[in-house]
């Protein structure tokens, strides 16, 4: 075909042409293939839809919401949006599922830590039998080993932490009827060291600690004891009876300079046969008027120095501890057949002379202090309560990790009537442990955990739902916030914590 002159005109030669022309030929280039596109997964629409049939066309845009949430709230639409972990410091027990990091307990370094909502180190758990719980402690105590940590248990009721105790050379210390360890809960501990070089001041300050435990233990052991229904009362009255004849017995009044160590028995005797400066002391009209006043505190005293604390707590300390060894276990599983109140006085007991040691500790001398059954102590009445309650308080003082074993929150409202102050401060107690572990529980408490806890509904789905399909899941709470923890054991540490040995021996 030929063009015409218009078009030539117009359309112009190329420079290959051109250069042809005049007898030059261009090297021509191979164009690759070009790639064929991939095909299109999505393909876009009108902003309106498709204006077809069943392809959801709209004659006008759908309106624009906006919402204004917090952090916190945003997961509940986004739910791979989570809140940033603990920090990778302490034991680490597992991985916390919220944020898929591992989960890392790290009590003491919690409370220091200002960006933790976390005032004291006071640890609880709670959760049915076969849970995990007892292998969520064991865990941690071995974990903490590495860190420095020590543990000291409290009152091993059911010979669980013994394997632990073999495992790192160390022999559990039993106590029970017919065996020689003998603990004297009245012991000094560490304050009697130095008294004779202490000025009056200072001295005068370790005697008001020393006695103000010695006071909260006897009012928790008398007041454990019934008349009928009604516990033995232990008021103002009986409390300058009891500290008037600590201070006899010690030679604190008479001015000494080294104090000498009392027992349970030996105040008995002296309330039964009082001095007549006791009985002045007391402001008592006479020794038969001192007696019948007394009559209730020293037939409570007498029945423990010859039942229940008989031939365990009812003479000087005997044993041997070394403070240095990782761990250190008292047994009380022998005094299982005596019932739940003897060994719940017997743990009273245990949790007086563990805070008489725990007085005074070294800067570097850091300890997990356990405290298993703890429930069996307070169901003794609101003097127990009391007791218990002044443990946890002082434990920033020394330092230590106290850890609290229970089945269930609901153990803290069998102390008592529903309004009693024993209920009072039980749930008081509750407070006072800023991480609180939450293992698997049955549906029925649910409530329970609502009003105790103060858990939102997913949090109670948590426990009653995700902690109960294996043993070791939990729910940490610490401080406010709250993590989705599984505990990973290792095969070693799991035959330490297995708790089932005498069910397989009976299968």
């Amino acid at each position: 075909m030929t063009r015409s002159p218009r078009t030539a005109r117009r359309e112009g030669r190329g420079v290959d042409r051109l250069l042809a022309d005049f007898g030059h030929q261009v090297p021509s280039v191979a164009v690759a293939e070009p790639e064929p596109k991939p095909e299109r997964l999505f393909h876009p629409v009108p902003r309106r839809g498709e204006r077809r049939p069943d392809r959801g066309w709209s004659p006008a845009p759908a309106p624009l919401l906006q919402y204004r949430m917090s952090a916190d709230q945003a997961g509940v639409l986004w739910p791979l949006v989570t809140n940033p972990s603990l920090p990778a410091r302490g034991a680490q027990m597992g991985i916390d599922y919220f944020s898929g990091a591992s989960f890392h307990a790290d009590p003491n370094g919690w409370v220091l830590d200002e960006a933790i909502p976390v005032s004291n180190p006071n640890m609880i758990t709670f959760g049915k039998p076969g849970m995990g719980k007892s292998g969520t402690v064991k865990a941690f105590l071995l974990r903490m080993f590495g860190f420095g940590y020590r543990a000291l248990i409290l009152g091993d009721v059911k010979d669980e932490y013994v394997p632990l105790c073999h495992a790192v050379g160390v022999t559990p210390i039993a106590i029970g009827q017919g065996l020689p360890a003998r603990i004297n809960p009245l012991e000094f501990g560490p304050l009697a060291a130095g008294w004779e070089q202490l000025d009056a001041k200072e001295a005068k300050k370790r005697a008001a600690v020393v006695f103000a435990r010695w006071l909260t233990l006897i009012r928790g052991l008398v007041g454990s004891q019934k008349v009928g229904q009604s516990p033995v009362p232990f008021g103002p009255t009986e409390e300058v009876a009891v500290d008037a004849a600590l201070r006899s017995l010690t030679g604190y009044d008479d001015g000494n300079t080294r104090l000498a160590e009392t027992t349970i028995p030996r105040l008995w005797q002296l309330l039964n046969n009082p001095p007549d400066d006791l009985v002045e002391t007391c402001r008592y009209a006479s020794r038969r008027h001192f007696l019948d006043e007394t009559r209730l505190l020293r037939d409570a005293l007498g029945q423990l120095t010859s039942g229940t604390l008989q031939g365990l707590f009812d003479d000087h300390t005997n044993i041997g501890i070394d403070w240095n060894a990782p761990i250190q276990s008292l047994s009380l599983s022998r005094l299982s057949v005596l019932g739940d109140e003897a060994v719940g006085m017997a743990l009273m007991c245990l949790n007086s002379w563990g805070r008489a040691m725990r007085d005074v500790a070294a800067p570097a001398d850091m300890r997990i202090v356990v405290r298993d059954e703890s429930w069996k102590q307070m169901r003794l009445g609101v003097e127990a309560v009391k007791s218990f309650d002044a443990d946890l308080r002082l434990s920033r003082t020394a330092g230590d990790i106290p850890f609290s074993l229970c089945h269930k929150p609901s153990d803290l409202l069998s102390v008592g009537d529903a309004h009693s102050q024993a209920v009072a401060i039980a749930k008081d107690l509750l407070h006072l442990h800023d991480i609180k572990i939450v293992h698997g529980l049955d549906v029925k408490l649910a409530e329970e955990l609502r009003s105790l806890l103060g858990l939102p509904d997913v949090a109670v789905n948590l426990v009653t739902d995700w902690c109960r399909q294996a043993p070791g899941r939990a729910l940490w709470i610490v401080g406010e916030a709250m993590f989705k923890v599984r505990t990973i054991l290792h095969p070693a540490e799991r035959a330490l914590t297995w708790t089932n040995t005498s069910l397989e021996k009976a299968a």
